[in-house]
């Protein structure tokens, strides 16, 4: 198809990881382990949570919705980036492309609010553990997981929905292994300084939207543990909230570094969306698994009444 003298580009070519056979065959296995770590860490984590009545609480009905998020961020590129290592031809759609561009958008989007909304609860457990039922009420916990899911797919919606109105013209090649709305741009033959704009504004408002409430309740909760006259008691409580500091920690740092710097090409866009999009996922539930007490015993309770099924 063509548009004046420029040929229109229907389908894209991603150049992934590496283009060295041996070093792509390394990648497939390394990837495919992280993948199925991924899965089985994440659908371990659903069913204890689901399983065991002693974790049907505030924190770990959002812990539930981070695992089912990790399975859904890390799904939309990795099994694709799985098929391309062992490809030939490492070939998507411009539709694909855009599909897989918004998907990511909607899964990451949701996950930095609902670190947000774990900060909250934190919040309300460490400096309100009086008022913590009233506080984390049912209702405000799936009004909280719905807000993310609504705002996120609106965001993903406005920035795709207008990626979907450039035109790509001769240039095909994206230097990288899945399809990110940044990574588009550069490729248009269009007047993008519009979805540059927007994309720089939504990212700001969604990243400082969900990390200042972050930052405004661990301030709180540091001020709350440090008044605390025991060593002891400052250690228990702030083991409380360093599974979620961790998780914060590598989701934000990447993510929010890859959608706020230039789209170049470079390897640092490779690492930070391999550090929010592959890794994070599989570390999630090793976090909240190794250095949560509660989910460590309630592992066991599980485990130990599907043994005694089996028999």
């Amino acid at each position: 198809m063509t548009l004046g003298n420029h040929t229109i580009v229907t389908q894209f070519l991603l150049l992934g990881l590496s283009t060295d056979p041996h070093i792509q065959a390394l990648l497939f296995v390394l990837f495919l382990e992280i993948y199925l770590l991924t899965l089985m860490g994440n659908l371990m984590m659903l069913l204890v949570i689901r399983a065991d009545s002693h974790l049907h609480m505030p924190m770990f009905f959002f812990l539930s919705h981070l695992s089912l998020l990790d399975l859904c961020l890390s799904s939309v590129t990795v099994p694709k980036m799985l098929k391309d290592l062992l490809s030939e031809t490492k070939t998507i759609s411009l539709r694909g492309c855009l599909a897989q561009g918004f998907f990511v958008l909607i899964t990451a989007g949701t996950e930095c609010f609902l670190l947000s909304a774990m900060a909250y609860d934190r919040y309300a457990a460490i400096c309100h553990p009086l008022l913590y039922g009233q506080m984390m009420k049912k209702q405000l916990c799936v009004q909280l997981v719905w807000g993310s899911w609504g705002l996120a797919s609106l965001n993903a919606f406005i920035n795709t929905l207008l990626a979907a109105n450039l035109d790509f013209c001769e240039n095909h090649t994206i230097s990288h292994y899945s399809c990110e709305v940044p990574s588009l741009f550069p490729l248009s033959c269009s007047d993008v300084s519009i979805n540059l704009i927007v994309l720089l504004c939504s990212s700001l408002m969604h990243g400082f939207g969900t990390l200042l409430p972050i930052v405004f309740s661990y301030a709180h909760i540091v001020s709350t543990i440090l008044s605390i006259s025991s060593t002891s008691g400052r250690s228990k409580t702030f083991s409380t909230c360093s599974s979620h500091l961790t998780a914060v920690s590598f989701f934000f740092g990447s993510g929010f570094l890859r959608y706020l710097m230039p789209t170049s090409g470079s390897p640092l866009e490779l690492i930070f969306s391999v550090q929010y999009g592959v890794v994070t996922p599989m570390v999630n539930p090793l976090i909240y698994s190794l250095r949560n007490k509660e989910v460590k015993a309630a592992v066991r309770r599980t485990l130990g009444k599907y043994m005694r099924w089996s028999r």
